[in-house]
């Protein structure tokens, strides 16, 4: 008999084989939540556990063409990282920054985070894109009626703000006002902003809303504590990152590796994706052939190496290259470094194919 017959699997531990659980009934196809093929009620996930939830992240983006009219890849592709969470990102050549949104489950609701870049519904068709994920997570929940909040990692941010209006009027959609004073009571930040947080129930699994302005006057971050998450818009992508005011985005970058200490996030998700896999080179503004892209998750270490080169840019006109980020600090996001850094390998993009 082989080694690995012979394995005594602990049934505490045993998840989808575990029969003994109740959300487990014998003979069911269960999925990472076990819901019945065809629940009859509404199914109550556990969101509570030890360290993140598991998640995928292993794919390739869609990366354009060089002929923006002549591509023929989905206006907004999705890919599920788990059961209850979405990373939708807009079609490179439907909009050259191609923005991420994010759609996160729980049992009241759901929540949408950022818009797009593209007010158009047939050239960006979010909302449609947005409700047939919905449709389909409430038949396998036995849910009739999801509650959806949208919110953004900035109103001032025109490439997370404009598929807003495609959610305007629709039912049982809460939209976060994006006027800064508006914003801040919503959330409660009536005094002391940029400080506390903020929090959106969607039922068992309550996001978390961090003031991190210094690229937007109203920038947010949003924590997911079931996936350890963190969503922080423009604050912090692999990307140009553009400083409106460098206080304030150090300030931010402090009180961001604070919170992380504290909580432990495994991945930082951006709005975007701009630097290639080659350490220090980005795309050019306007570009929407883009096949050589960094990923888009981020590891946490990265905010302590953001916050030392902040540091390093507050109160100068410059910009800095980093391997997974380049900070531009009063400089015009067209401007070209003089001197490349010395720690960084200055090794030439391969031509697009």
């Amino acid at each position: 008999m082989s080694q690995a017959s012979t394995q005594i699997i602990n049934p505490t531990f045993a998840g989808n084989g575990n029969p003994d659980l109740g959300y487990n009934p014998a003979g069911a196809r269960n999925t990472d939540s076990a819901v019945p093929l065809h629940p009859t009620e509404p199914v109550i996930h556990d969101y509570s556990c030890d360290g993140p939830a598991a998640g995928r992240l292993g794919f390739r983006w869609t990366y354009g063409s060089k002929v923006a009219a002549k591509n023929r890849d989905p206006r907004v592709q999705v890919v599920q990282y788990n059961e209850d969470t979405f990373v939708l990102r807009q079609n490179v050549c439907v909009h050259w920054e191609a923005p991420f949104t994010y759609l996160l489950f729980g049992n009241k609701g759901a929540l949408l985070i950022d818009s797009g870049a593209t007010a158009n519904a047939q050239h960006y068709p979010l909302r449609d894109t947005v409700d047939k994920i919905m449709t389909r997570w409430g038949q396998a929940r036995g849910r009739n009626n999801v509650p959806l909040t949208v919110a953004l990692t900035s109103g001032e941010d025109v490439a997370q703000n404009q598929g807003l209006v495609q959610f305007a009027g629709r039912p049982d959609t809460n939209i976060v006002p994006t006027p800064l004073e508006a914003m801040k009571r919503h959330y409660g930040f009536r005094t002391g902003w940029p400080s506390g947080t903020g929090a959106i129930d969607l039922g068992d699994r309550v996001i978390e809303v961090i003031p991190t302005p210094g690229t937007h006057k109203d920038g947010v971050t949003f924590f997911d504590p079931y996936c350890h998450i963190l969503f922080t818009g423009d604050l912090l992508f692999p990307g140009k990152i553009n400083i409106s005011n460098d206080r304030d985005f150090v300030a931010s970058l402090k009180m961001l590796k604070a919170f992380a200490a504290d909580r432990s996030p495994k991945w930082i998700l951006g709005g975007h994706v701009e630097m290639m896999f080659v350490p220090g080179k980005y795309y050019p503004r306007f570009a929407n052939h883009k096949p050589y892209e960094r990923i888009l998750q981020m590891a946490p270490a990265l905010i302590d190496e953001a916050l030392q080169f902040a540091r390093e840019v507050q109160g100068k006109t410059m910009m800095l290259i980093r391997p997974d980020f380049a900070l531009f600090n009063g400089v015009s996001p067209d401007q070209r470094t003089q001197v490349w850094p010395d720690d960084i390998p200055n090794i030439s993009p391969p031509h697009p194919f």
